[in-house]
């Protein structure tokens, strides 16, 4: 985009058969940046004045700030820096809930494990929003997808926790660094598992889990067989 002056206009014509429709992924209503981002183009700018606004109003807002924040992320890093970003919100939220608990007289393993299940559910709804979005269509539905995730994390933590615990006893960390320190090396673990497992797109004509328990079930009621 160097060669654009005004990436955020949307005032602008493009040729629709130089890009690809279906793999263009707005967020609001600037689509010239995508566009940008997704195809190197030959541009030409004509240079006009915005005029005073006689009527309406602006569409602008925070919301829509936000949005071009987390586009403009996703476009320049891909997928894994949201996932870093919204990991990095859950280890911080995770880290000062953990603190919060132990200030206030808690051990700090359950305060670890009070930390870890709330911040689990918390980075799952903002993935669903801002990470996985466009690949939700042909996964799994929603509390399949959170059932994994929720499963995964939570055989992850069974891991980390005792990681802390030996890092605090035997290393004599912090207990909030240790916990830090686990958080990190389990990151690329968990963004693998949510690319390849939990967004994994659904096989064409597959039957779900749930279905092929019943007709088990049905095969073994119908199979011949002695009281």
């Amino acid at each position: 985009m160097r060669g654009v002056s005004d990436p955020m206009t949307g005032f602008f014509i493009v040729d629709r058969r130089t890009i690809d429709l279906d793999g263009l992924k707005p967020r609001g209503f600037k689509i010239l940046l995508e566009i940008l981002a997704r195809k190197s183009l030959r541009v030409a700018e004509v240079p006009f004045r915005f005029a005073d606004r006689f009527a309406g109003e602006s569409k602008a807002s925070v919301r829509q700030g936000v949005h071009f924040l987390v586009q403009l992320t996703g476009l320049r890093f891909g997928k894994m820096s949201l996932f870093a970003i919204i990991g990095g919100l859950g280890a911080v939220a995770n880290l000062i809930i953990m603190w919060a608990l132990t200030k206030l007289g808690m051990h700090y393993i359950p305060a670890a494990v009070i930390a870890a299940e709330l911040t689990i559910v918390g980075n799952f709804v903002l993935q669903e929003r801002f990470v996985f979005q466009d690949m939700r269509g042909e996964a799994s539905g929603v509390w399949s997808r959170f059932a994994k995730s929720f499963a995964f994390n939570n055989a992850e933590a069974v891991v980390r926790i005792p990681m802390i615990a030996l890092l605090v006893n035997t290393w004599h960390l912090s207990s909030v660094i240790a916990a830090a320190i686990t958080l990190a090396l389990a990151f690329v673990v968990r963004f693998m598992f949510h690319s390849l497992v939990v967004y994994a797109p659904r096989k064409a004509g597959a039957p779900s889990v749930a279905r092929e328990i019943v007709d088990e079930l049905d095969a073994q009621a119908i199979a011949p067989g002695e009281l």
